[in-house]
């Protein structure tokens, strides 16, 4: 089940976050960027260290960076912690962060729980699903454009960005705004293999993110699903009363208890998300904002052929078909697949797992450049 509101085990929001979009002062910001982004250039690193203010700029290299990086930003009180590089590095920074801020809340013997200071997005990544969410800027991939994009949201920040809290997924300790199964971890492991590809031709200055990910899916990803059968997928409710989601969003039937089996038969895909898209602006869980408390489940059938005849409405997230796809509103959920699959997190591919247990984490505090402010 979620952390109830009066778990002294972990850490709390700003007192100025809530569920409503809000005001909040930037405070002190830093600046955490993944140094091996395709985006993350000298000219970037350099904007960046003229913006902040001297040592607010952190660079992270290496996954095991990320514990020493989250230690020293919370010893230093920031307000504010920006990520440059995609959706995996805003993941890393927000788990290494939370998870630090609740081992110093259990070393206290019962003391407060730390604060948590505001999360937010710098467009440097290809994904970037929650820059569609927040409403990061589109910094392209190099030259002034990154500079000025970059310029503009700090400044956007400083003024008068507003804030909100987002729900997260936790699963196998990681933290993140989606993680499945099946042909969404595939597509993103071939995009990675054909990225190295590029990477190592003529074409590597050309071609964009979303253009890479189209060939993986188109040369690799899809082709493959045409023969391979489908794994058999075992989804049972693990947390509190669930619901399937019907047309438009409307919940169907009876409220499924915990123990009981939400799914059990093949899936192409079989995800959970807190946030409706994923990366590029594909709206892949329409429902995923819909219900307070609850995380939007996706169990998919869908096939190649019925993928490539209904992508304008499956890119959308207006295709509805209750045979092909299964969508519910639950909070804790443990996914079985056999043969073992392709699982991702946060857009980062863990590799081949037969086991999930996903739930709803408790809601961090992440800036909303949308969000108009309300005034004091």
């Amino acid at each position: 089940m979620p952390p109830s509101s009066d778990d002294r085990s972990s850490p709390r929001p700003p007192e100025d976050a809530g569920d409503t979009r809000s005001r909040a002062r930037a405070g002190r910001i830093a600046v955490v960027v993944n140094g091996n982004a395709q985006s993350v250039s000298d000219e970037v690193i350099s904007t960046l260290d003229q913006i902040l203010d001297a040592g607010d700029l952190y660079i992270s290299r290496r996954i095991e960076d990320a514990d020493a990086i989250a230690t020293n930003l919370l010893d230093r009180g920031y307000d504010t912690i920006l990520t440059g590089g995609g959706d995996g590095t805003f993941t890393v920074v927000v788990t290494s962060v939370v998870r630090e801020a609740e081992r110093r809340a259990r070393a206290t013997s019962g003391g407060a729980p730390q604060r948590l200071p505001r999360f937010g997005l710098l467009r440097l990544g290809t994904g970037n699903s929650l820059a569609w969410v927040v409403g990061a800027s589109v910094t392209g991939r190099r030259g002034p454009r990154v500079a000025k994009a970059l310029s503009a949201d700090i400044a956007r920040l400083r003024a008068d960005a507003g804030s909100r809290l987002l729900p997260l997924v936790e699963a196998e300790g990681i933290l993140s705004p989606f993680c499945g199964f099946g042909v969404d971890a595939t597509v993103l492991r071939d995009y990675n293999a054909t990225k190295k590809a590029i990477a190592r031709g003529p074409l590597k200055h050309v071609l964009p993110g979303i253009t890479a990910y189209g060939i993986a899916a188109v040369t690799r990803t899809l082709p493959s699903y045409l023969l391979r059968p489908a794994s058999h997928c075992r989804i049972t409710n693990r947390g509190g009363d669930a619901w399937r989601i019907g047309e438009r969003g409307a919940t169907v039937g009876p409220p499924i208890r915990a123990g009981k089996v939400l799914y059990e038969g093949p899936a192409t895909i079989a995800a959970v998300a807190t946030i409706p898209y994923y990366g590029f602006g594909f709206r892949m869980f329409p429902y995923a904002e819909e219900r307070a408390g609850k995380m939007q489940l996706r169990v998919s059938t869908v096939r190649t052929f019925s993928f490539v005849k209904h992508f304008p409405e499956i890119w959308r997230g207006e295709y509805y078909n209750p045979q092909e796809l299964f969508d519910f509103f639950v909070d804790e959920v443990e996914v079985e697949m056999d043969p073992p699959t392709s699982f991702q997190v946060g857009g980062d591919v863990l590799g081949e797992r037969s086991r999930v247990h996903a739930r709803l984490h408790a809601p961090i505090p992440v800036v909303d450049f949308y969000a108009p402010p309300r005034g004091e």
